[in-house]
């Protein structure tokens, strides 16, 4: 809101000064300043009031050392997230812009499906919560709006190489260039490759000519699967003190510099990347939230004040997949967001070997002490402190060798 008053006052008031609101680097410092205001400062009264409607963590006993003090501990903490985060986003994001939409859509969508997952959970005394098959029709309905988004509208467009361009060329050089193309595309980038756009239409070209048009079919079931999974990976990572907050930050910061890359035309086209038009105005959502995810970190760090709960859990993995989908960094994913994936891995292969060697063996064994991976290390006597310190520092190298990846082909 505030973007369009001071571009009403800069292009049609000529106020000095206003202009420089039209920077997307000022805007996110902006948004990022503010959010981990109104996280660190109005986080503690969202706390107190969670803490007066007696929102508090039933805890199920498993055997882990320091599980019963964390008994009655406040969750939904997620609104805390959201709300420092969508606030920022309204007052210094273009909202008419088409990621925008599609980024507040899913914060609101996610967040409300985890707070019903939490109010079943705390008020309706099931420890199951919202039972597992509404959970994934809301995460299908999410990636449907998100895939079709992309896919359909006009405002979502890429500029792929177009041969020379005249954008480091002095005014005094004579040289003919390709008039820059944007167009629709359902193309995606391969990471440490060279000429590494795959486009999912080209998994149709066995149908015969004109395969173009129904590449639909293959790219909204993609965008569904990932939503799916990267937010269903960040669900099960919440399961320490400051663990799934922690490294979704790290990870939002490196989709940040490609959401900026992306989106500028001079660095994208120095770094040989794809050039996606506006595109880089996610920076500023990603600064609001980065901003939010540290300030929430305050309270969530050990011992924690209070939890995000699947209200903030499902609403980060949501917000994470639908960045690296629109910046055509989805393969990026697994090495990015590695964490979630071992930890989704651990249970995957815990369960599936219990249930081979029941079946084989008549008695069902483990491949580690418990799963998601991190109650593993608790088990073996880790303090939570330190299996998420070494989380963080995996989560950092990750993001770094994944940003490499911009010019490591």
């Amino acid at each position: 809101m505030l973007y369009y008053l001071f571009e009403y006052l800069d292009k049609t008031l000529n106020v000095s000064g206003t202009g420089v609101f039209q920077y997307i680097t000022f805007r996110s410092a902006l948004a990022f300043m503010l959010s981990l205001l109104l996280s660190t400062i109005y986080g503690k009264r969202i706390i107190a009031f969670l803490q007066r409607q007696q929102v508090g963590e039933t805890v199920r006993e498993l055997g882990l050392a320091g599980q019963n003090e964390k008994a009655g501990t406040p969750t939904m903490g997620g609104l805390i997230i959201i709300f420092a985060t969508l606030v920022p986003v309204i007052l210094f994001a273009k909202l008419h812009n088409i990621y925008i939409v599609l980024l507040i859509v899913t914060t609101l969508w996610m967040g409300t499906i985890g707070f019903i997952d939490d109010y079943i959970k705390i008020f309706k005394k099931d420890k199951e919560g919202l039972k597992g098959i509404f959970k994934v029709f809301g995460q299908v309905g999410l990636g449907l709006i998100v895939g079709s988004v992309l896919y359909f509208s006009p405002a979502v467009t890429v500029r792929q190489d177009t041969g020379k361009t005249d954008i480091f060329k002095t005014p005094t050089e004579n040289v003919i260039v390709q008039a820059p193309v944007e167009e629709k595309s359902t193309a995606t980038t391969i990471p440490f490759f060279k000429n590494n756009e795959f486009d999912y239409a080209e998994l149709l070209a066995w149908t015969g000519e004109g395969y173009e048009k129904w590449a639909w079919l293959v790219f909204i079931p993609i965008v569904i699967f990932i939503i799916t999974a990267v937010s269903n990976g960040a669900n099960l990572t919440d399961g320490i003190d400051g663990l799934a907050a922690g490294t979704s930050a790290i990870s939002v910061l490196a989709l940040a510099i490609f959401t900026f890359v992306s989106g500028n035309i001079i660095f994208s086209n120095y770094l040989n990347i794809m050039y996606i038009p506006s595109s880089g105005e996610m920076t500023v959502f990603i600064a609001s939230f980065v901003g939010a995810l540290i300030g929430f970190l305050w309270y969530n760090s050990y011992p924690a004040s209070v939890f995000m709960g699947d209200t903030g859990s499902l609403t980060i993995g949501g917000i994470i997949a639908v960045l690296a989908i629109a910046v055509r960094k989805e393969m990026l994913i697994p090495l990015l967001c590695g964490i979630f994936l071992v930890e989704n891995l651990s249970v995957v292969l815990q369960v599936s070997y219990f249930k081979y060697t029941k079946k084989r063996f008549g008695e069902g064994r483990r491949i580690f002490l418990m799963s998601p991976l991190h109650h593993h290390y608790q088990k073996k006597g880790y303090h939570e402190s330190k299996i998420v310190t070494r989380f963080w520092i995996v989560a950092i190298m990750l993001a770094i060798l994944s940003i490499v990846t911009l010019k490591l082909r």
